[in-house]
């Protein structure tokens, strides 16, 4: 099973067990679902009305922590520590793992000073560990670890949920793309077609050439056929001249 997959059955579990609930038990129901080990999309959480309606109450530092983990990194949630409630260790290495993904949705060659930096490791081989036992063991992450050069070539990286106003920024990108893409199909049509015509002449051409040749080696055999016949003439002439009484 895929984590696609994976990730429609856990939501749609959470979504069920919160679509009822309010207050204590809603918030309940938020920290099981951050620090369930193989959820890692929380959007649908957070669109449930009776989640947006903690904004306001004493529990609405957990739509904000919520939203960190939908969002946001390790580095960002130690910014903001002092306004969120505290994470329990389970937590912090979900965080850690979702801050991978954000890092992988722009760049697909990560330094370890980076990554050592973001995720509050203290040397390469805890590093290492993490990237293999949390990462690509778990699948949210496929890669190679470059120990030479020191970085994470990412293959494959989940997708997180897309922050407030993404979803504009990223049809304008697609866009983009796709305008780029029909400009080098056109580009890329153009030359064949050039080539198609190229082909043809250089066929036109060997055609020709192929022809000159026949007509040619028509000409010469022609011209030889008649001094081969000249050279027996001027033979016999000479042979009677030097034998008068030769009867033919």
């Amino acid at each position: 099973m895929d984590i696609e997959q994976k990730q429609e059955e856990h939501i749609n579990h959470f979504v069920n067990q919160a679509s009822n609930l309010d207050g204590p038990s809603l918030v309940t129901v938020i920290n099981d679902a951050i620090s369930h080990p193989s959820l890692f999309a929380f959007s649908e959480i957070l669109s449930l009305p009776n989640v947006t309606q903690l904004q306001g109450t004493e529990y609405s530092r957990y739509i904000d922590l919520l939203q960190m983990f939908a969002y946001g990194t390790w580095s960002e949630y130690k910014s903001n520590a002092s306004n969120l409630p505290p994470l329990a260790p389970d937590q912090a290495l979900k965080l850690k793992q979702l801050t991978v993904l954000t890092l992988a949705e722009t760049n697909k060659v990560l330094p370890y000073d980076g990554l050592m930096q973001e995720l509050d490791v203290l040397n390469v081989r805890e590093l290492e560990d993490f990237l293999i036992n949390e990462c690509m063991y778990v699948g949210i992450v496929r890669g190679k670890l470059d120990q030479l050069r020191r970085c994470f070539q990412v293959q494959f990286a989940a997708g997180r949920d897309l922050r407030p106003g993404q979803l504009g920024s990223m049809i304008h990108t697609l866009s983009n793309w796709l305008s780029t893409s029909d400009n080098l199909l056109i580009t890329i049509q153009d030359k064949i077609k050039w080539a198609d015509r190229m082909s043809e002449q250089d066929k036109k051409h060997k055609k020709e050439a192929e022809e000159k040749l026949e007509e040619a080696k028509k000409t010469l055999s022609l011209k030889s056929h008649t001094m081969s016949r000249g050279g027996l003439t001027y033979e016999a002439m000479r042979m009677r001249r030097c034998s008068p009484n030769l009867v033919e």
